[in-house]
């Protein structure tokens, strides 16, 4: 048995009391997407979960999105033609720099859950060797499922989930994958994509749900939580 093993908790509890707020990006709409304050910000609003995105530059797992820094800083250019230091250098919105992972890790409450989701290229084996000691919920997941596929090899203690934007070889992909859970785009979260993902016993996240209502309605179908850029519109005890 893997060390750890046996005391990590899922993300979210098994059905029916299986609900989970996941804050995107910590708290998105609220505060710079990514950085040390959007995480704050989804944790003081009682999320039971915060998710990330994590490329590799120079050794290191930085915690941003896009394949540019264009969007999110006051700068310009591909996040993998920068140096560590020109990128931490940067201001990621209100003052906040682009973090590092170790730095969210360290920064999150060990009872708050953490999505990292793997943006870039190689970032699977960095990724395993940071997390593989963490206690905390965790899950981590990726459009990428080849890299997906060599983050479980390296680290199959921690839960995965692929992610879809369409339904194609949805079920197929996620038990090639052994994962635990599927996360979905909401376009595609209808009642019997939800109610067939659950019956083949994978939890169900959907991205992104801003929208109380339409998470009470998701909620409704069987979904195991939303990820939302507002945690301060759709929470628990709203759904």
């Amino acid at each position: 048995m893997i060390a750890g093993m046996l005391t990590r908790t899922p993300l979210f509890p098994p059905p029916p009391a299986g609900w989970c707020i996941v804050g995107h990006r910590g708290a998105a709409g609220l505060e710079p997407e990514n950085t040390l304050a959007s995480f704050a910000r989804a944790v003081a609003l009682a999320v039971d979960a915060v998710e990330l995105d994590v490329q590799v530059v120079e050794g290191k797992l930085v915690v941003i999105h896009d394949d540019t820094v264009d969007r999110t800083t006051n700068g310009a250019g591909a996040v993998a033609e920068r140096k560590l230091t020109e990128l931490r250098g940067l201001d990621a919105g209100n003052g906040q720099a682009i973090p590092l992972l170790a730095e969210v890790l360290a920064a999150v409450p060990a009872d708050v859950g953490i999505n990292v989701e793997l943006k870039g290229a190689d970032t699977a084996l960095p990724a395993a060797e940071c997390l593989r000691s963490q206690m905390r919920p965790l899950l981590v997941s990726s459009f990428d499922h080849a890299e997906l596929r060599r983050f479980h090899a390296a680290c199959p203690q921690i839960p995965c989930a692929p992610l879809f934007g369409r339904w194609r070889r949805v079920l197929a992909t996620a038990e090639e994958l052994h994962a635990t859970c599927i996360n979905i785009a909401d376009r595609i979260a209808t009642p019997d994509h939800i109610t067939t993902i659950r019956e083949h016993g994978f939890g169900c996240l959907v991205y992104t749900v801003n929208d109380p209502e339409r998470a009470r309605a998701l909620r409704s179908f069987g979904a195991s939580g939303v990820f939302t850029d507002y945690p301060d519109r759709v929470c628990r005890d709203d759904t």
